[in-house]
């Protein structure tokens, strides 16, 4: 075991909590309109909680455990954190505790379906949301897991590459909150009443502590203070920054002006992208990487969205769900065995790591698709899912957390 490693992974760890609450928290909160701020603190904050114990109790053991054998789940030999110690567990890191390396994987967890209440904010019942992403990180998530991470995972088996999430985290949640938009239906008043985000230097703070996180989000996923973290780190940054500037320059020469949100937004992209690329990649790709999504997440937002008229409130499917499936690809464009021996060479470098990608890409938005119908319409029959017109009306903040964000005093 080394220390120096374990340091990094527990401070990674606490980097990745920091992205959901207050990271995400403060991003997604400043979006939504005053009456529903607390809503959306809130559903962040209980996520740190329900998600945690579900990972403790058997969600780690069922994505990361020894395969049952068909490459699908992991077992139960890890439930309730049974033989989950500071013993090293080689098959995944070597040099630090396992314990630490399960704590770094449930702040993944945790994340993820927070993600998806980008999609849904406003107008679901918060009793239903905490059913639908138990379940939802259940049989979503931590079977995902096992594919792409766990060792025996199918997806692991053929050669798909996927460093710190682009698949797992980021294309399962967005594609999830599209699904979930449809079916939810549109806010009352979409289209026809201002929707303004209520604090614009809220979403801004968030988008920083994102972009502070994510570096213990990707560099951490090299499981060592090593060069692998460093030059998931630096890619890291560098594609952040090439989205975020591009995305302003968009906006610049569309609208005459950069705005904020969208230098925010297009920085937040760029984290989605290089995600899964990070640790395969050098510093020219990741520029290409981050500069491209910028222009892929802002068509997705501004155009397809308005043409076909679906309400992803803060679009999640347009920046996570377009970021991670671009970022997917991207390794199979961009990825250097020269930078990870332990990966392989993309398309643009001689190899065909291409064809593993995008099989992943192809079946892992079915997948997710596919359960998250399932699963809202079975919570929505035996609880309902979206709260009732005068509830969403008066504001999720009172109607549902029986609180209000700011007290006006005369």
């Amino acid at each position: 075991m080394n220390t120096g490693d374990t340091a990094w992974m527990m401070v990674s760890t606490i980097l990745v909590f920091a992205m959901t609450i207050p990271g995400l928290a403060f991003f997604y909160g400043g979006l939504v309109r005053r009456k529903n701020v607390l809503s959306v603190l809130m559903q962040c904050f209980i996520m740190m909680c329900v998600i945690s114990l579900q990972w403790f109790v058997f969600g780690y053991s069922l994505a990361f455990s020894p395969d049952t054998g068909l490459g699908i789940i992991g077992g139960l030999k890890w439930l309730g954190l049974k033989n989950v110690s500071g013993v090293p567990n080689a098959d995944y890191a070597a040099t630090i505790p396992h314990s630490v390396f399960m704590i770094f994987q449930c702040m993944f967890a945790v994340i993820t379906p927070a993600l998806i209440i980008g999609a849904f904010a406003e107008r679901m019942k918060f009793s239903a949301f905490l059913v639908f992403s138990l379940l939802w990180t259940t049989l979503v998530y931590d079977p995902l897991a096992h594919w792409v991470w766990g060792m025996g995972g199918w997806m692991r088996n053929l050669g798909g590459l996927d460093f710190a999430g682009g698949i797992v985290v980021h294309v399962s949640s967005g594609v999830s909150a599209l699904v979930i938009a449809v079916l939810l239906g549109r806010r009352l008043g979409y289209n026809s009443a201002p929707f303004r985000p209520h604090n614009l230097p809220f979403t801004v703070l968030g988008g920083a502590l994102l972009w502070f996180g994510w570096f213990g989000f990707n560099a951490g996923s090299a499981l060592g203070a090593n060069e692998l973290a460093a030059d998931a780190f630096i890619t890291t940054h560098i594609a952040t920054a090439a989205a975020g500037l591009t995305w302003g320059l968009i906006e610049w020469m569309r609208h005459g002006a950069p705005t904020v949100l969208g230098v925010t937004t297009g920085a937040v992209a760029g984290l989605v992208a290089i995600t899964p690329a990070c640790g395969f990649v050098g510093p020219m790709s990741a520029i290409a990487i981050g500069a491209l999504v910028a222009v892929f997440c802002y068509l997705a937002v501004a155009v397809i969205k308005a043409k076909l008229g679906y309400d992803d409130a803060l679009d999640a499917f347009g920046v996570h769900g377009v970021g991670g499936i671009w970022g997917t690809i991207a390794v199979g464009l961009f990825a250097q065995k020269a930078v990870n021996s332990g990966g392989a060479d993309g398309l643009f470098f001689g190899g065909s790591q291409l064809w593993p990608q995008l099989l992943m890409v192809a079946v892992t938005p079915v997948f997710a698709a596919v359960m998250t119908f399932v699963l809202f319409k079975a919570v929505d029959a035996v609880i309902g899912i979206r709260v009732r017109e005068k509830e969403e009306t008066i504001g999720l903040d009172l109607t549902q957390q029986s609180e209000a964000a700011y007290t006006v005093v005369e």
